[in-house]
């Protein structure tokens, strides 16, 4: 059976390599009377649904691998022993899991009735299993830790190179150091709830990696769902003819969801805005192929809701806490050392 096993992960490493590492062959994969296409080409078109298949591939690929890593030492031990695997496991596992106690019968059904919605009595036996089974595997995994710490385990499996979308981002505003080693592109809405809740994480972060975080402002107005956010994109990029972009958006956030033409124009008050030349640029829709341009390269990337960034090309959305950006932020200041 090891071996069988073996020569299935052979035959799909040597699958996964021929589909993934186009350095071993020439880049030109196709082409049309004489024009020559690319892998890289392809990759640049298709890369984000191309990486999520490569890297579910990988995932894969490492659990056999780890499966069958695991087969070799229980084997080897096994065999030191004198025993057989099953013997092994009987011993070092299954003799070594705690029976299952009523209180733990009846502290698992007390938080789980509602959704199990039938009499204790009914299910008794199916709990007690399945709680024995959980203990079961808890205590593998344990002793397969131990086997694999012992042993000189070295694995060569590559993971897929990390996908990083080309965000174009000349002529947007830029918010921090314009020569950062990170740029952080937020596609934003400023009718979205969850992309005015995110607005502080960027204050905090700018702060925190000054001088090595800059942030830059795209529009993705939602139109179907918030009516009115097209034209506070457009209102923002007004003030931001008169140099107050950043002031008129964090006003602007705080005025949301409230962003008719009124609260727009208000809004260019408070921050100090000539009201004529900010009235004529808003009425003459003069930036509105701005913003549209923002929002065709936000379909481009396949992106369909809002808030959405991209940190150094790699995607995260959501209004996603502070440290879950800290974090892909220090791995790439990490890489630029």
């Amino acid at each position: 059976m090891l071996r069988s096993i073996f020569l299935f992960l052979l035959g799909l490493s040597l699958t996964i390599n021929s589909a993934c590492r186009s350095s071993s062959k020439p880049d030109k994969i196709a082409e049309v009377d004489g024009i020559v296409i690319s892998q890289t080409e392809v990759d640049k078109s298709a890369g984000k649904a191309l990486y999520g298949l490569r890297e579910q591939l990988h995932r894969v690929e490492r659990q056999k691998l780890d499966e069958y890593i695991g087969a070799v030492l229980l084997g080897r031990e096994a065999k030191n022993k004198g025993v057989s695997v099953s013997t092994l496991l009987d011993q070092e596992v299954a003799g070594k899991v705690a029976a299952i106690g009523e209180d733990e019968i009846a502290a698992f059904y007390a938080g789980n009735k509602a959704r199990l919605r039938v009499e204790l009595d009914k299910i008794h036996d199916q709990i007690r299993d399945y709680l024995r089974e959980q203990k079961y595997e808890a205590r593998k995994s344990e002793y397969m830790k131990s086997l694999r710490a012992g042993a000189k385990v070295v694995s060569y499996l590559k993971a897929p190179a990390m996908f990083r979308a080309e965000v174009l981002v000349a002529g947007s505003p830029v918010r921090g150091a314009e020569k950062a080693a990170v740029t952080i592109v937020k596609f934003e809405d400023f009718q979205c709830p969850y992309c005015k809740t995110v607005q502080p994480t960027f204050n905090e972060l700018l702060k925190r990696y000054d001088g090595k975080v800059r942030l830059v402002h795209k529009d993705l107005p939602l139109d179907a769902i918030h009516p009115q956010a097209r034209q506070a994109a457009e209102a923002a990029r007004c003030a931001g003819d008169q140099g107050k972009f950043w002031d008129y958006h964090d006003k602007l956030y705080a005025s949301s969801p409230k962003l008719g033409v009124e609260e727009v124009k208000a809004v260019a008050k408070e921050v100090g805005l000539d009201a004529g030349r900010f009235d004529q640029c808003l009425s003459s829709g003069k930036l509105r192929a701005a913003v549209q341009q923002d929002y065709a390269q936000a379909a481009k990337l396949g992106l369909t809701g809002t808030p959405a960034f991209f940190i150094n090309g790699r995607e995260i959305s959501g209004a996603q806490p502070l440290e879950a950006f800290a974090a892909i932020i220090d791995e790439e200041l990490g890489k630029s050392k």
